[in-house]
């Protein structure tokens, strides 16, 4: 880590996030000495914070970067990025001059004035933003502005046991969540007891992370489109819930299934699917290829998640790019961001991947970036159009769930939000409160967090 981006005090910090900072709290737009015009040179220093090569989806692109930026000195904080650390630069005037963060940290960067506009950005460098998948797009938007540059793509695919679907006289579709009374049939049908102690799991709901999904899946958002008013007591939300929380109680309750589950072999051939632990669950698509290169022979199934209407959908989130407020070499860190998210960058990163891929005999079953047209091109050139079941049925699911994707909207307390959420969805997991009740309360937390933020940004 440079200078630049060394960690300031935790008072420093502490100012920044609570908005005393209110020169910071009030800048609606890049600050005077940000300098994103055609124009300016891209020369000098670059240092970038939160991001790390990691594997051959990140050093293609990195090397590709750093040869197209020529003489730029660029340096790397590695590791997932420190969120006090980030904000102790910026508010000791020391900040980096790019930043990888989660998308759902950019509105409430973008709203204490920790990052500034991309709009000239984006016209500077010519970055071809309706290449972006437009949930991306969303989440880094913050007040009609776009804040960050969007890169990967999360979201959730069932993956099931097809050997307990089977004996249960069941299919993936009885556990893809169109029908919901279908799906707590099938998680009895799927759960076995042995010895009084749980010994496979019928069905697992992925809560509390994934209250978003089944909110969506009943028709609704926690959050409304504009990101100012919460929807915790939503009845559909509530409902939601409920459903989820009874396909735990019908297994003897959340710690049970958690227990259980923490004790596989998550990522290894001793997986919860390899051993016939799990009957189903939605989960994100990158245990695709853990479950492909760990356990190719286990008996799985794959299909997308379903809403109640029968349609597909998924949860979107992943990670962007931001120039800080303050960053001394804003025009090289735009030019990065474009070299790293524009499409030749993914598919030539993508062929080093197929390529690792076929040497070592296992399957390449695509990527997700973030870029669209980058996604369409792969899946065209690289992805085997005849992969063997079942991988081939869940290549097929994870690009339709992509085809269907949502978020919730960028939003200044979004850090505060989710924690009411996901709070409340604990405490009923817990047994402390009963569905209603506990989003009750993350209403009027989740909401005050909102008003609050919302104010001093609208007062600037």
């Amino acid at each position: 880590m440079s200078a630049r981006t060394r960690v300031g005090t935790a008072a420093l910090a502490l100012a920044f996030v609570t908005g005393s900072l209110s020169g910071c709290a009030q800048g609606s737009g890049p600050s005077e000495d940000t300098d994103f015009s055609p124009d300016a040179p891209v020369e000098g220093s670059l240092s970038i914070m939160g991001f790390g090569t990691g594997d051959e989806i990140g050093e293609v692109r990195y090397d590709r970067a750093l040869a197209a930026l020529g003489d730029v000195d660029v340096s790397l904080a590695e590791g997932e990025l420190d969120i006090q650390a980030f904000l102790s630069a910026v508010a000791s005037d020391n900040p980096p001059d790019l930043v990888y963060a989660s998308r759902d940290q950019i509105g409430s960067f973008a709203s204490r004035g920790a990052v500034v506009p991309l709009d000239q950005c984006v016209e500077s460098e010519a970055i071809d933003t309706e290449a972006f998948d437009d949930a991306a797009l969303e989440q880094v938007t913050f007040d009609g502005s776009l804040y960050g540059v969007p890169e990967f793509n999360t979201v959730q695919v069932v993956m099931a046991n097809a050997d307990l679907l089977s004996s249960a006289g069941l299919t993936v579709e009885d556990v893809d969540g169109s029908d919901w009374p279908a799906l707590a049939a099938a998680n009895e049908a799927l759960t076995q007891q042995a010895g009084g102690r749980l010994s496979v799991i019928g069905v697992d709901p992925k809560l509390p992370e994934f209250l978003p999904l089944w909110a969506r899946a009943n028709g609704t958002d926690l959050l409304s489109a504009d990101g100012r008013t919460a929807q915790l007591d939503d009845p559909a939300v509530v409902e939601a819930l409920e459903a989820a929380v009874a396909v735990y109680d019908a297994q003897g309750g959340f710690s049970d299934v958690k227990s259980f589950r923490d004790s596989a072999d998550f990522f290894g051939a001793e997986n919860q699917y390899a051993t016939g632990a799990l009957g189903a669950m939605p989960m994100e698509q990158w245990y695709v290829n853990v479950l492909n290169e760990s356990s190719p022979d286990a008996p799985m199934a794959f299909t997308t998640v379903k809403g109640t209407d029968g349609e597909p959908l998924a949860y979107a989130s992943g990670s962007a790019w931001a120039v800080p407020r303050g960053a001394e070499n804003p025009q090289a860190a735009c030019a990065f961001a474009r070299l790293m998210t524009e499409t030749d960058a993914w598919v030539e990163a993508a062929q080093a991947r197929a390529d690792a891929r076929a040497e070592s005999g296992t399957l390449f079953t695509g990527l997700l970036t973030g870029n669209t047209e980058a996604d369409q091109q792969i899946r065209e050139e690289l992805v085997p159009a005849d992969a063997p079941a079942p991988w081939g049925d869940a290549i097929t699911a994870t690009y339709e769930a992509n085809e269907h994707t949502f978020s919730l909207p960028a939003n200044p307390a979004d850090n505060a939000f989710k924690t009411a959420w996901q709070d409340a969805v604990n405490r009923v997991l817990n047994g402390q409160q009963q569905p209603a009740e506990a989003l009750a309360q993350a209403q009027q937390e989740g909401q005050a967090a909102l008003d609050d933020a919302w104010a001093t940004w609208d007062e600037r």
